[in-house]
């Protein structure tokens, strides 16, 4: 349809005005007007499958942004009729997030290493009985159970490759569909990780309820690291400055062991690369989000994230009453250009 809009399109370029030669053709008897009427070069069915591609792939990565807020409209209506159906839409208050009121939560908790986010999903758990799920847990049991998804996932473990987003998006969904996330909520351990995989996740139906952003400062992330020991035995961290094993112990103290991704170096590199992955993670999830500062007292921290986890899930950021703020899209041909008009009007 859009391409058979656009080939028969005709202008006028002393009045600018939109010729059809199907669906609104120039007055037969109007040979000057006939004659002057021009064929733009990229209303040709080639150049129109071109820009209809290049608009499929750009609008689908702009919706998820926008998706509590959107609402598609089919453009082959009468104009009329879509634009009443729009003024309808434009006219009710800003729906909330869709999540049912008082459902199980669905959380993403989102920190640099080193920034507490181990402790405070601990605490989250404790608190509101969630389920907490980390992409490498849910991978494993998928691999150990011997599903379809675990079994490709397996393939490219067993080849050294990196599990693609396709997959992992899969085990995560068919993880959260289980029945204690679906009946207790469910705790997402940071992921996802990519604006790639945000994206997916909310194409695969994964909608949050809340998102928990911790912030520390980098160089008391590298601190924090670089000072960090572990028990081999006990699986237990230990740090040379913040806690610090007892000097008593020297059996202990021997066998600590430094991480080798614990040193400034490479800290450096982790902490780079999360702060490039969760600027493009974070805009999928503005209105659900709140950030924490990590760097005060572990309690406080629990205190203040269960107070924002305990709250109504947040409508879109708009004052009742306030100033429209629209967004319109559509392909070329689409009407766009029409329910602009009658929009402002």
């Amino acid at each position: 349809i859009l391409v058979e809009r656009c080939v028969g399109r005709r202008s006028d370029p002393d009045t600018g005005k939109i010729y059809h030669l199907k669906f609104h053709p120039p007055p037969e008897d109007d040979e000057a007007l006939i004659a002057r009427l021009v064929h733009r070069a990229d209303d040709t069915e080639e150049a129109m499958g071109n820009r209809i591609k290049s608009y499929h792939e750009n609008v689908k990565a702009v919706t998820p942004f926008y998706e509590s807020l959107m609402q598609t409209f089919d453009g082959q209506t009468d104009k009329t009729e879509i634009a009443s159906k729009v003024a309808e839409f434009l006219s009710a208050p800003v729906s909330s997030a869709p999540v049912p009121p008082g459902g199980p939560l669905g959380i993403i908790i989102a920190g640099a290493p080193a920034s507490g986010k181990g402790t405070q999903c601990e605490l989250i758990v404790e608190k509101f009985g969630v389920v907490h799920i980390s992409t490498g847990d849910a991978l494993r049991a998928q691999v150990k159970a011997e599903t379809e998804l675990g079994m490709k996932a397996k393939e490219f473990m067993e080849s050294g490759g990196l599990v693609p987003d396709d997959l992992i998006i899969g085990i995560v969904k068919a993880r959260l569909a289980e029945e204690d996330c679906q009946t207790q909520g469910w705790l997402l351990d940071g992921f996802p990780r990519t604006g790639v995989q945000a994206e997916a996740m909310i194409a695969a139906g994964i909608h949050a309820t809340h998102f928990v952003l911790l912030e520390v400062p980098d160089e008391i992330l590298v601190e924090r690291c670089v000072g960090r020991r572990s028990d081999p035995d006990t699986g237990k961290i230990y740090h040379l400055k913040f806690h610090p094993p007892p000097e008593d112990d020297e059996a202990l103290i021997a066998r600590l062991v430094h991480r080798a991704d614990d040193t400034e170096e490479a800290m450096g590199n982790r902490i780079k690369s999360y702060h490039e992955n969760v600027k493009a993670v974070t805009p999928f999830y503005e209105s659900l989000m709140q950030t924490f500062d990590g760097q005060t007292d572990k309690t406080e921290i629990a205190s203040k994230v269960a107070e924002f986890l305990s709250a109504p899930v947040s409508s879109a950021p708009v004052p009742p009453g306030g100033p429209l703020g629209i967004i319109i899209a559509g392909a070329p041909a689409s009407g766009k250009g029409t329910q602009c008009e009658l929009i402002v009007e």
